[in-house]
């Protein structure tokens, strides 16, 4: 039999502060950072090449950064995985050519309930996985559910 004082509790879960975790995704992560020998490793890697979206006679390139997270908690999290609310977002469109570059900012939650008052419904999902925001950016893959309500009231054409 073990003494209670000499258990050693598994179970414990200590819980970080749901802000630090925002801020952590919204911050740019330099290569540079620290002294000039320091190397990044391989899992800090991010291939600008995933950060990009083409339309779909590749005439133009889309990137898209995260300004503003909801502190709103999933509902789910062992269903879904680690999500975060995206509310605000910079979309970059770059004409490949002309090289033009054309930058325009959204608020994602206002153009949602626009869109469900002018038009009875909505195809914007939010709720974007941790691991698809690189450096504040957005994977490639992501971009067309957060642009799907602008898109549909005209706001952006790609």
């Amino acid at each position: 039999m073990s003494n209670d004082n000499n258990e050693i509790k598994d179970s414990e879960i200590i819980l970080s502060d749901n802000d630090s975790k925002v801020e952590s995704l919204l911050e740019a992560v330099s290569e540079f950072e620290g002294s000039t020998n320091s190397r990044i490793s391989f899992e800090e890697f991010t291939d600008e090449r995933m950060l990009v979206s083409h339309d779909a006679f590749g005439n133009k390139q889309m990137k898209i950064k995260v300004l503003e997270v909801s502190d709103e908690n999933p509902p789910s999290k062992w269903k879904f995985g680690d999500r975060v609310k995206v509310s605000k977002i910079l979309v970059t469109v770059k004409h490949l050519s002309t090289q033009q570059v054309e930058e325009g900012e959204f608020d994602i939650e206002a153009i949602e309930h626009e869109l469900a008052e002018k038009r009875h419904y909505t195809s914007t999902n939010r709720w974007v996985p941790a691991n698809d925001i690189k450096n504040g950016y957005i994977v490639g893959s992501r971009h067309t559910t957060l642009i799907s309500d602008a898109a549909a009231l005209d706001y952006i054409v790609f």
